[in-house]
């Protein structure tokens, strides 16, 4: 059987994944969108307080994939055709999946949209935001903190804010300056459903 450096990529992102909870029959989709700062990783987190699903978290699969990253154009489109496909294999086993990354053009959503629609898998979508003064707050933060999984700060933030493009699908606003939980709420539902 010939190499293939996209499937070994694939298989070295899947084993950083650590333990898979129980596969369902119907596993969903939820992709977490959002700039640097606005809480994505932390709304992820409290979904997974409440709901047995594996975040991929693009920061933290990076940095399997790149020790020192570029974070240059070809760098993420590597990155995200691997997450895809790591997508798409791990939904097809049953895995209920959270994609926690920037997901900021509506063009790197529709592989998301391809995949849930041809997977026959529910797909939601949640932008995640919080006011400039905040997320300032919290990059400052983060840029002190070592066990940071991100090196964006304030700089990445304002240069990716005129990027961000409406999500054309229907999807959940969440304000982490704000409490969070009747969108988590409304979340569990959904995904019960």
């Amino acid at each position: 059987m010939e190499y293939n450096p996209l499937a070994a990529d694939v298989e070295r992102l899947a084993e950083s994944l650590g333990q898979f909870p129980e596969p369902v029959v119907n596993p969903a989709l939820i992709a977490v969108s959002g700039l640097p700062g606005s809480g994505k990783s932390y709304f992820c987190s409290k979904l997974t307080e409440r709901l047995p699903f594996v975040i991929l978290e693009s920061d933290t699969l990076r940095k399997v994939l790149f020790p020192s990253p570029s974070y240059d154009l070809k760098e993420n489109s590597y990155l995200f055709r691997v997450i895809d496909h790591l997508i798409e294999k791990l939904l097809k086993k049953g895995i209920p999946l959270i994609l926690d990354a920037t997901n900021l053009s509506e063009r790197h959503r529709e592989y998301l949209y391809n995949i849930a629609d041809r997977l026959n898998v529910k797909l939601v979508l949640v932008r995640v935001e919080a006011p400039p003064q905040v997320v300032h707050g919290r990059l400052e933060r983060r840029l002190e903190n070592p066990e940071s999984k991100s090196d964006a700060d304030w700089t990445v933030y304002q240069r990716m804010k005129s990027s961000v493009e409406k999500i054309r699908r229907k999807h959940y606003v969440v304000d982490t300056s704000r409490d969070i939980n009747p969108v988590l709420d409304k979340i569990v539902k959904e995904v019960a459903h």
